[in-house]
């Protein structure tokens, strides 16, 4: 969950290595266009409304989006809950999907499953502990990272089948994390989530907001603290890179006493992975996207591609890129409209589909849940048998 604040001049940069924020250079840059008069934006906003969905015009030889696909809207808010966004889709064994819908202020969060053989969406629980980020495990069980702002703070396990909670951590070295926020898990069941913060009010006891690792016997170990404000996360498919979207907008409430943080990193950084589910060396820029917002939530299809969900206010959508930062596609999911108060179309986190859904993308946009069929299939662990 990324609120969105303004920021500085910086322009986007793919395929830095570096050990510190990337900052653009003549080469290698590709900057967010299209700025759009009042009327033009206003009318977008008309068509969007109208039609229910986000178009998407695929060139013919788009690698990722077969021509004429666009986004088919699922799912929009109806509960009684203010503000906030939908998040987290995470495709279960059944090949039903789980999403978080999450509210601000003293609303309880959900967790809903969208079922595509019904196209209907039921509430899983009408109390998520103000849940984000899902993933489900080997095993079939839901991992939830519960975020702040009257949320449970910690990394919990659902039973889908009895409904059951269980935390499996709160707190790293005695304190509390600040706000669990995304998850992903390797293939030796190790679970990897981001700690920033962005929201509530409750006091900050660790020092850093890192990324943290919880092993299958328990024990938990911080995996890095070389970012500014961790967000989304991803395993890549050969188990070799830990990719992890820096996402600090300046908001956080962390010190509510000092003056307001100011934007910063809005960055992917590749880590590399050591056997033992460790850095194994200096981590990589894959793309920086400069005074834009960045990205939230993220996924990687079979051939280790990336899917980021690009907030920022002049393209809103996924994007595609190799794990070089080359673009390959770019699936639009609003309108451009650049210094807009109150924009519309973020997105905010995606999933692939399993089964005959493998190259079904889910994606959350605003308070809304799409899908979209591709050309590629998504990566997921392997289910146990």
């Amino acid at each position: 969950m990324t609120p969105s604040v303004g920021g500085d001049s910086r322009r986007r940069k793919v395929g830095q290595d570096s050990t510190t924020i990337a900052r653009p250079s003549a080469t290698g840059v590709a900057s967010y266009k299209g700025l759009i008069s009042a009327a033009l934006l206003a009318t977008s906003f008309a068509l969007f409304a109208s039609l229910g969905v986000t178009p998407h015009v695929a060139a013919a030889d788009d690698p990722i989006v077969p021509a004429g696909a666009k986004l088919e809207l699922l799912f929009t808010r109806t509960a009684p809950i203010n503000g906030g966004l939908t998040e987290g889709p995470a495709v279960a064994p059944d090949g039903s999907i789980y999403f978080t819908d999450i509210p601000l202020g003293p609303d309880k969060g959900m967790i809903l499953r969208f079922d595509p053989a019904t196209r209907k969406t039921s509430v899983f629980t009408a109390d998520s502990g103000m849940a984000n980020g899902l993933m489900f495990d080997a095993r079939g069980r839901l991992v939830a990272c519960e975020g702040s702002d009257t949320g449970g703070r910690c990394v919990s396990l659902w039973d889908v089948r009895t409904g059951k909670r269980t935390v499996l951590s709160d707190r790293y070295e005695g304190k509390r994390f600040n706000a669990p926020n995304d998850v992903t898990i390797d293939e030796r069941g190790r679970i990897y989530f981001t700690d920033p913060r962005y929201l509530g009010d409750e006091k900050r006891e660790l020092e850093h907001r890192a990324v943290y690792r919880i092993d299958p016997d328990g024990r938990i170990a911080e995996f890095t603290h070389e970012v500014e404000k961790p967000n989304g996360i991803a395993v890549s498919p050969d188990q070799r890179t830990l990719y992890v979207a820096d996402h600090n907008n300046g908001t956080d409430k962390i010190d509510p006493d000092g003056p307001k943080p100011k934007k910063g990193a809005m960055t992917i950084y590749a880590f590399p992975l050591a056997a033992d589910g460790g850095v194994a060396g200096p981590r990589r820029t894959v793309i920086d996207f400069g005074a834009e917002d960045g990205c939230d939530g993220m996924t990687v299809d079979v051939k280790g591609n990336l899917y980021l969900t690009a907030r920022g206010t002049s393209r809103p959508g996924v994007l595609v890129l190799d794990p070089s930062g080359k673009e390959l596609a770019y699936i639009a999911t609003g309108p451009s409209q650049p210094g807009v108060d109150k924009p519309v179309g973020l997105p905010s986190n995606c999933d692939f589909g399993i089964g005959p859904e493998i190259r079904t993308l889910y994606v959350t946009v605003d308070k809304s849940l799409y899908r979209i069929g591709l050309k590629i299939d998504g990566y997921h662990i392997p289910w146990a048998k």
